[in-house]
């Protein structure tokens, strides 16, 4: 189920997402957004619709402070865990917890977030998630060197992920950080 793709352009993170809710061979198209913005991040979730909807409904955030990459693995991973186990989501096998996979954009940066908890910020400036990620990456791919808006590039990329992915359906939606004064 799904495709979220993103990308950094000139300090700005870009989301875009499909609207495909898959169960088996069962495809629905849901209104509720697979992208969105929560305080100052932007959020592109795959996985499930619960685990989405507490990190747009539940999650409260925490502002960033200091340097960036300890702030997401320790502040940011430490609250998302315990809102996903309030909220009754969060998997414990083996004594290892896991949850889902989305990305997050914040200050100009882009990062995956995967099911063991790892964050992981791609050095191509773009990444996608979900059962079209391999499609999307290749848009965002063939796209890098071209003079094209960050929209079109992710609309390149959710297209192809739509053609080629039995699990992914339009409509796409899209979101952006918020532009950072001057």
């Amino acid at each position: 189920m799904t495709v979220i793709a993103g990308l950094v352009h000139n300090g700005r993170v870009h989301l875009g997402g499909d609207s495909a809710g898959v169960a088996g061979l069962r495809i629905t198209v849901r209104r509720d957004p697979k992208i969105f913005r929560n305080g100052p991040y932007v959020m592109g979730f795959t996985t499930s619709f619960r685990m989405g909807q507490l990190l747009h409904h539940a999650f409260r955030a925490p502002k960033p402070a200091g340097d960036l990459d300890r702030f997401m693995t320790t502040v940011f991973v430490d609250k998302l865990r315990k809102c996903l186990k309030d909220g009754g989501w969060a998997r414990k096998d083996a004594e290892q917890e896991s949850a889902g996979t989305f990305l997050v954009g914040i200050n100009g940066r882009l990062f995956a977030v995967y099911g063991d908890y790892q964050i992981a910020e791609p050095a191509d400036g773009y990444a996608a998630v979900g059962c079209g990620e391999g499609f999307a990456l290749g848009a965002l791919h063939a796209t890098a060197d071209l003079d094209l808006k960050p929209r079109k590039r992710l609309e390149l990329a959710l297209s192809a992920a739509d053609h080629h992915s039995a699990g992914v359906s339009a409509p796409f939606t899209y979101v952006a950080t918020r532009r950072q004064p001057t």
